[in-house]
C-alpha cells in the first residue's frame, strides 16, 4: 500500500479502513490481542486498502462463532451495498449464501453443475450436489421424514411458495375450485436474502 505515497496520506487511508470495519477503537493493538472476528476484520481492512473492484472471501465465516459470524456477514453486506463492489463469497455453508448472497455457483470436482439466482437454486435444485447440499443445511433426513409419515395414506405432496405468492391464500383457491381435501403434514415460512418463500407438505 505505502510505495511512493505519503505517511500522513498513509495514516489516513489506515484510519478510514479501520472505521469501516469497525476497529477504530483497536488501531494499536497486536494480532494476538485480537479475536477471531476481529482478525478477520483485519484482512477485509488489508483486501480494500487497494480500492479493488472485486473482493474474493476464500471461507471467511469458517471458524467463527455464529454470533461473529452474522456480524462478520452483516459488514460484507454493507461493504457490496455502500461501496458498490462486486463479493465473490467460497463456502461451504449454505446459511452464509442464504443470507447475503444474490447470485450462486455450486461446484462439484472443480466444476459448475449449477447456479443461477440464490432463491431459484436453493428452492429448485437440480443436481445431486445441489440438492444434498440444501438438505444438509435444512438438517432434513429424509429416511426420518418417511418414518414421520408412514401412517398416512395416499399421495404426500410438498409445495413451495416463492415471492409474493408465499403470503396468498392459494391453498383455499385450491380447495374451493378443485373440491380436494387435504391435510397439511408440515410448513414453514422463512426467507433466502430478501426472498420469502413458504413449503408446505400436504396429504
Amino acid at each position: 500500500m505505502a510505495g511512493d505515497m505519503p505517511r500522513k496520506q498513509i495514516d489516513q487511508r489506515v484510519a478510514e479502513l479501520l472505521e469501516r470495519v469497525g476497529l477504530s477503537d483497536h488501531a494499536k493493538k497486536y494480532p494476538a490481542q485480537l479475536s477471531g472476528g476481529q482478525k478477520q476484520r483485519v484482512g477485509i481492512a488489508r483486501a480494500l486498502a487497494t480500492k479493488p473492484k472485486i473482493l474474493l472471501c476464500d471461507e471467511a465465516t469458517s471458524a467463527l462463532d455464529p454470533q461473529t459470524t452474522a456480524s462478520v456477514l452483516q459488514l460484507l453486506a454493507e461493504i457490496n451495498r455502500e461501496l458498490k463492489l462486486t463479493i465473490v463469497l467460497i463456502t461451504h455453508e449454505m446459511d452464509v449464501i442464504r443470507r447475503v448472497c444474490d447470485q450462486v455457483a455450486v461446484m462439484d470436482a472443480g466444476v459448475i453443475v449449477e447456479h443461477g439466482k440464490v432463491a431459484d437454486v436453493f428452492l429448485h435444485p437440480q443436481h445431486p450436489t445441489t440438492k444434498r447440499f440444501v438438505q444438509e443445511d435444512e438438517q432434513v433426513d429424509e429416511n426420518e421424514q418417511r418414518d414421520d409419515f408412514a401412517h398416512v395414506q395416499g399421495r404426500i405432496v410438498r409445495l413451495t411458495f416463492q415471492g409474493e405468492a408465499t403470503y396468498a391464500p392459494l391453498l383455499g383457491t385450491v380447495a374451493r375450485e378443485t373440491g380436494v381435501d387435504y391435510s397439511i403434514l408440515a410448513g414453514r415460512i422463512d426467507r433466502i436474502k430478501d426472498t420469502p418463500y413458504g413449503q408446505l407438505t400436504l396429504a
